[in-house]
């Protein structure tokens, strides 16, 4: 395999062209990195890992907030040929034991407040990695001095390590290949028509993918300048992204709901060209309030195991069909296959989404039996999703595999009847499950959030339902909750869900 990807550094490469730009800006600091302060601050780290040992094919786990010790550390990283493991914050000791006994990192660079979570949790994983304090230890000095050589790796060495929610089971460690960033990069510039001229907020964790690729990665590819927050705060932001004249943010659809409702939100968004969605589709009421508002949509499909930008389409299509994520990025391939496997060729048939390109999962760690089961013969990435494909190659998703459910022989996708529910103005939030039924197999359970749960009426909403949805796909059982259940990511935690219904049931 050639090596070319391997050499690529976009922060590098901008850090020459144009020095002084900004690569990103601190908002809780308020403090702005040019290209130049963060190719010489990874250069620092480089050396300091180099120092601790750490060699290619080396983990460096951090356990923080967003800061910009985050990238400087991943940019460290890629020159040493090591893997920079972001670690989820918001786990118990128990929880995360599990992931540092898989990652054995060398280096476990974190916050203050974290030390006693980490040392719990490496206690119990039995390894002991040199611990580097963000807060109370000198971070590295940047020298003069000659940074050690960059280590000579191929395009197919991982970079990065994102282990998934888990909502399927025990976290996976996904083995981010360098292909993947500069694929990522290449094919999101194309699709969004992103540009040095582009500024987008990250409020997502580091140690999930969108944080890293939907926006980051491309845009220091490109140029652009990355605002990164410590966490979102749905208040605050309407007036942030003003105030940096973002041109383009992302956020999931329960996150966009949550903006909508601020009394912030009517501030002016001139600058504000770009609003991406992903995670899961955006009801069809939260997209028409945000067309109110004069802002343009596109919903956009990925996962941590590839892409995670694998879908692009026009303001034009998705201002007239705004839940179709369009089209195979650049340099990825898509195909719909049957529960046999075989390839669906007729339009708009629903079948599982299976994706191959270079943007693809190098592996998962230390694990060749789970990679083995997510990837079919060809390279062919195993998403789980359901999607269709119409006449004109534009793709619409239509949910998860595991989430379907049958009723009455009829095929239910949660989705579809979350999307039908979310219209009824009494509701804040729904999600729906299939659940076992005796006469029809299994029917349709809503877990509900009312705006005004006082005032809600089971029977008047069922009523409203069967004015919306074919009989079948009406939920049979409404189970009134003040929140729903959600993963880091945003999505619904439809296992907790099914928790919930099983322990109500028992």
């Amino acid at each position: 395999m050639t090596d070319w990807i391997a050499a690529y550094d976009p922060i590098a490469w901008w850090a020459r062209l144009d020095p002084a730009r900004i690569a990103l800006v601190d908002d809780a600091r308020d403090v702005p990195h040019s290209y130049a302060a963060l190719d010489a601050m990874a250069d620092a780290w480089h050396a300091h890992l180099a120092r601790l040992g750490v060699t290619a094919g080396d983990r460096v786990a951090v356990l923080a907030g967003n800061r910009v010790e985050h990238v400087t550390l991943l940019i460290a990283c890629w020159r040493a040929g090591a893997m920079l493991v972001p670690l989820n914050w918001r786990l118990a000791a128990a929880e995360l034991g599990p992931v540092l006994a898989n990652a054995t990192p060398r280096v476990l660079a974190g916050e203050g407040r974290f030390r006693a979570l980490a040392e719990s949790a490496c206690a119990s994983a039995g390894i002991a990695p040199h611990w580097h304090d963000l807060d109370a230890d000198a971070v590295p000095v940047v020298t003069n001095a000659s940074p050690p050589p960059r280590a000579t790796v191929d395009d197919d060495a991982g970079y990065l390590v994102l282990y998934t929610s888990g909502s399927t089971g025990t976290p996976k460690g996904v083995v981010l290949p360098r292909r993947q960033w500069l694929a990522n990069a290449v094919a999101t510039i194309a699709g969004w028509q992103l540009a040095a001229s582009d500024v987008a907020p990250v409020t997502t964790p580091l140690f999930h993918t969108g944080g890293w690729h939907v926006v980051a990665t491309p845009l220091w590819h490109a140029g652009g300048r990355v605002i990164l927050f410590d966490g979102w705060n749905a208040a605050q932001l309407p007036d942030a992204l003003a105030r940096h004249r973002c041109t383009i943010a992302f956020g999931v659809p329960t996150q966009l709901q949550l903006l909508l409702e601020q009394p912030s939100w009517g501030c002016p968004l001139p600058d504000l060209r770009l609003l991406l969605s992903g995670g899961a589709p955006c009801p069809d009421p939260v997209i028409a309030r945000l067309a109110a508002a004069g802002l343009t949509y596109r919903q956009g499909y990925g996962l941590t195991e590839c892409g995670p930008n694998c879908f692009a389409t026009t303001d034009a299509r998705a201002a007239v069909d705004p839940q179709c994520v369009g089209q195979p990025v650049p340099l990825l391939q898509a195909r719909l296959v049957n529960e046999h496997g075989t390839e669906l060729h007729e339009p708009d048939a629903p079948g599982e989404l299976q994706l191959r390109g270079p943007q693809r999962f190098r592996e998962y760690l230390f694990d060749e039996a789970r990679t083995r089961e997510a990837l079919a013969d060809g390279g062919w990435l195993r998403t789980g999703d359901l999607a269709m494909r119409d006449v004109h190659g534009m793709y619409r998703i239509c949910g998860r595999r595991k989430e379907l459910f049958i009723s009455g022989g009829e095929n239910v996708y949660p989705g579809e009847v979350e999307n039908a529910l979310l219209a009824l103005p009494e509701l804040r939030e729904v999600a729906v499950i299939g659940v076992p039924d005796d006469r029809w197999g299994e029917v349709g359970c809503a877990f509900v959030v009312p705006r005004v749960p006082e005032r809600f009426d089971a029977a008047a909403f069922t009523q409203a339902a069967r004015s919306r949805l074919a009989g079948y796909k009406v939920p049979r059982a409404v189970r009134v909750v003040d929140a729903l259940p959600r993963l880091v990511s945003g999505k619904i935690d439809r296992v907790a869900l099914r928790a919930w219904w099983e322990r109500e049931r028992a």
